[in-house]
C-alpha cells in the first residue's frame, strides 16, 4: 500500500521548523526534496566547512540532527515518519526517505515540537544543573542506542578534556584555512547562516569557559559575571563504529539529547573542535567507559533563570533547501 499524500504545506510548516536544528557554524548542509509520497533527504555537500570537516562527518551529523527534528515537527502535525536511511546505494549523499502515515498527537507531541524553537546555542558560562544524576538519565532516554552511546564526562576528567580543547586550538594556530574559514562563517555580514556576532562571546567570557571552541571575541559588556567558570556537565555522544549510517544516527541521538535538555529547563552548547581532531578524539575516548569513537560533545547547564533570550540565529530561505517534484498539487 502506498503512503498517503500529506498536503505540502504540513511540510513546509514542519521543515520550516525542523531546520532549526544545530549544524557545525550553522552551515545548514541539507537539502529536500518533496515527492507526491515522500519527503527526501540529502546531504548538501556544496555547504560543507572544509577545513573543520574534511570528511563531510559533522555535515552527516548535522543531517542526522535535522532528520530528527523533522519527525518531531511532523509528530506535532499529526503523522508518524518512517524512515528509510541510505536508501540508494548509487548516491551516498541521499540520506534518507521518510514516508507517513496519519497518526495521533499528544500534549507530549506538541511539547517537544515547541522545544525546537526554544532551543539555542549557549556559548556563555552555565551553572551546574541540579539533580544531576536524575537528570543524565532524562537526557538519554531514548538517545542511548546499539549504534551510539551517550556517556557524561566524569568531573575527574574535566581538567584532561579541557587540556584536549586548548590543545587543539594551539595545533590550529597557524592553520589559514581553518582560521579564514572560522571569520567567514562569524562575518558582520552572516544574513540566513552561519553565527551572527550576537551569538559570540567576548574574551572575557571565552576565559571562563573551559571546554570551547575559540570563536572570533567580539567587544561587548561582559556577561554573567556572578558565574565565575563554566560548572556545565559534559556528554559525549559516541559510536561503536565511523560507518556513515552510525554517524547520521548519532546525529538523531543529539537532536535527542538537545531536545531533552531544553524541555528540562537546561541550556546546551554542542562542541565538534576536539572530535575534529585524531588526537582530540583520541583523549575524549581514554575518558568514557568501552571501545567507541566519540562524535560530539555537549555541554549541559543553567542559564541565568531571568536573563533575555538571545535572537534566534538565521535559517536559510525554504524556497533554498526544498525542491518539489510532486506530479498534482495538493
Amino acid at each position: 500500500m502506498r503512503a498517503p499524500q500529506v498536503q505540502l504545506a504540513v511540510i513546509v510548516d514542519a521543515l520550516q521548523l525542523a531546520c532549526r536544528a544545530p549544524s557545525l557554524h550553522n552551515s545548514q548542509p541539507w537539502r529536500w526534496v518533496a515527492t507526491d509520497h515522500t519527503v527526501e533527504l540529502f546531504a548538501d555537500m556544496a555547504r560543507l566547512v572544509r577545513s573543520a570537516d574534511t570528511a563531510g562527518r559533522e555535515a552527516l551529523i548535522s543531517c542526522g540532527a535535522v532528520l530528527d527534528h523533522f519527525r518531531v515537527a511532523m509528530a506535532a502535525a499529526g503523522w508518524a515518519a518512517t524512515v528509510h536511511r541510505f536508501p540508494n546505494p548509487n548516491d551516498p549523499h541521499h540520506v534518507a526517505t521518510l514516508e507517513f502515515t496519519a497518526a495521533p498527537v499528544s500534549d507530549a507531541h506538541r511539547r517537544r515540537a515547541d522545544a525546537i524553537l526554544l532551543r539555542r546555542t549557549d556559548r556563555l558560562p552555565l551553572t551546574a544543573p541540579p539533580d544531576w544524576d536524575e537528570l543524565a538519565s532524562i537526557l538519554g532516554e531514548d538517545a542511548g542506542t546499539d549504534a551510539v552511546r551517550v556517556d557524561v564526562v566524569a568531573d575527574e576528567s574535566r581538567d584532561a578534556l579541557a587540556e584536549a580543547s586548548h590543545l587543539i586550538e594551539v595545533l590550529r594556530l597557524y592553520d589559514s584555512d581553518y582560521h579564514a574559514e572560522l571569520h567567514w562563517w562569524t562575518a558582520d555580514f552572516v544574513a540566513t547562516d552561519g553565527v551572527p556576532r550576537s551569538s559570540l562571546i567576548s574574551a572575557a567570557e571565552s576565559e571562563r569557559v573551559d571546554v570551547g571552541r575559540a570563536f572570533p571575541v567580539v567587544p561587548q559588556a561582559e556577561r554573567r559575571s556572578h558565574v565565575e567558570e563554566d560548572r556545565s556537565r559534559i556528554l559525549v555522544l559516541s559510536t561503536e563504529e565511523d560507518s556513515r549510517e552510525s554517524v547520521l544516527r548519532c546525529g538523531e541521538n543529539l537532536s535527542v539529547v538537545l531536545l531533552n535538555a531544553t524541555m528540562a529547563g537546561l541550556s546546551t552548547c554542542t562542541l565538534t573542535h576536539i572530535t575534529e581532531v585524531p588526537a582530540g578524539r583520541e583523549v575524549v575516548a581514554s575518558l568514557i567507559p568501552g571501545d567507541t569513537i566519540p562524535q560530539v560533545i555537549v555541554r549541559v547547564g543553567l542559564a541565568p533563570a531571568l536573563e533575555a533570550s538571545p535572537p534566534p540565529t538565521p535559517r536559510r530561505p525554504i524556497d533554498e533547501i526544498l525542491q518539489i517534484r510532486r506530479g498534482s498539487a495538493c
